[in-house]
């Protein structure tokens, strides 16, 4: 086997691994949590440590990696994750709620921290296994990668749900800590070097000094935002709750939406090339799709108080944001890349993916909030605003500086 194509694989199925357990995990606490009647402004505060560390590990993730090597910050944030989910299985629910909030936000804050290892580890690693002048092939790869992500974790929701309902919640996350000890065992076939660089990095160059990376990190920030405002904590609640639904139920509905926007990031480059004529995609691309974007998320809210029936309006609504939101996504996920240098690869996605979960921070703690004072539709505005923000940012952004034409997207 190819050495790029077995550490493209390796990198891979490590991500999907913990993928899995990171959407199961989800869908665990807020479920469970839901049933002992906690709020949704608590059930949001469970996440916050996750969110948080998540911004610190970003930052510094990418400096680690280039001066460690990106197989120990994969392989960290896979131990992590077992170890967080190995704590909350110890958890003892005769606890004052108080110290189980903080005890429940303590291990999400291993989770985050795994979880923003993974991420900058394996998209860094794509991009040093595909030369920067295959354009076309890194914009596959990296879609591949990040499609085939959120439809795992799109599994893992179900997989939560799943779990929860037949082995109770201490059982699943056991289950799932000895799954994902097998992932990590592969850990040794991973070039230890990967990723590693020379030179030594001084603080001040952890923040991105390129401005294509400065202002593609905004709007990612808005972009995630908006989607998690309405996604993580309100639309799971609103299902429950309002529309009476069982955990199976709204496990699966969301797995079956989130596997299906990971399958259309998948098959981006196809889709997207027969608009662009076989080119890469290039700022255009990110202003076009983000403003049809804008709209979307009025489109719902409008239905909403129109008095249509909400499980339609839900269905059809998340449907189309989850198309449009997926071509947001992979050509986010590559335009990160194609502004990046080799020698910058960590430090700028580590820097670019730190924007990313100050937007989902943003965005949890709001849906609580705002779900819990103005119901769904209220969700449904100011995550079409945040969308407004990130398409005006995006109109910022310079055109792509590339040393070779790109080649035909396959």
């Amino acid at each position: 086997m190819d050495k790029n194509l077995r550490n493209y694989a390796l990198v891979t199925s490590a991500y999907w691994g913990y993928t899995i357990t990171d959407g199961a995990l989800r869908m665990l606490v807020l479920l469970h949590f839901n049933k002992l009647g906690f709020t949704p402004i608590e059930i949001a505060f469970l996440f916050l440590f996750y969110e948080i560390f998540g911004i610190i590990t970003n930052f510094l993730g990418g400096w680690i990696g280039s001066q460690f090597g990106l197989r120990l910050t994969l392989y960290g944030g896979i131990a992590l994750q077992i170890f967080a989910l190995v704590m909350l299985g110890v958890i003892n629910f005769e606890w004052a709620t108080w110290f189980q909030v903080l005890y429940v936000m303590i291990s999400q804050a291993f989770s985050g921290v795994a979880k923003d290892l993974t991420k900058m580890s394996s998209k860094s690693a794509v991009r040093l296994v595909v030369p920067k002048e295959q354009e076309s092939k890194l914009f596959k790869w990296v879609a591949i990668l990040t499609g085939s992500k959120n439809a795992l974790k799109g599994l893992g929701f179900f997989v939560g749900a799943a779990l929860l309902e037949l082995f109770g919640f201490k059982n699943a996350l056991f289950i799932q800590a000895s799954f994902l000890f097998i992932i990590f065992l592969s850990g040794r076939f991973l070039p230890k070097n990967l990723g590693k660089i020379k030179a030594k990095i001084k603080f001040k160059q952890l923040f991105s000094k390129s401005k294509a990376i400065n202002i593609l990190s905004l709007a990612r920030f808005f972009l995630f935002g908006a989607r998690d405002i309405w996604f993580v904590v309100a639309l799971p609640v609103f299902l429950r709750t309002n529309l009476g639904w069982s955990f199976i139920q709204v496990g699966t509905y969301m797995a079956c939406w989130v596997i299906g926007y990971g399958l259309i990031q998948s098959f981006s480059p196809t889709i997207l090339r027969q608009s662009q004529a076989g080119k890469a995609p290039q700022a255009r691309t990110i202003q076009i799709w983000t403003s049809i974007l804008t709209i979307v998320p009025v489109a719902i809210a409008m239905a909403f108080i129109a008095g249509l029936n909400p499980q339609i309006v839900i269905t059809g609504g998340l449907i189309i944001f989850g198309i449009v939101f997926a071509f947001n996504s992979a050509v986010h996920s590559y335009l990160v890349l194609a502004y990046t240098e080799d020698n910058d690869v960590a430090l700028n996605v580590g820097f670019y993916y730190m924007a990313n979960s100050g937007g989902r921070l943003l965005g949890t703690i709001t849906s609580g909030i705002v779900f819990q004072i103005g119901g769904i539709e209220a969700c449904l505005w100011i995550s079409s605003f945040f969308v407004l923000i990130a398409a005006l940012v995006s109109f910022k952004l310079p055109p792509i500086n590339i040393s070779q034409k790109p080649e035909a997207v396959t």
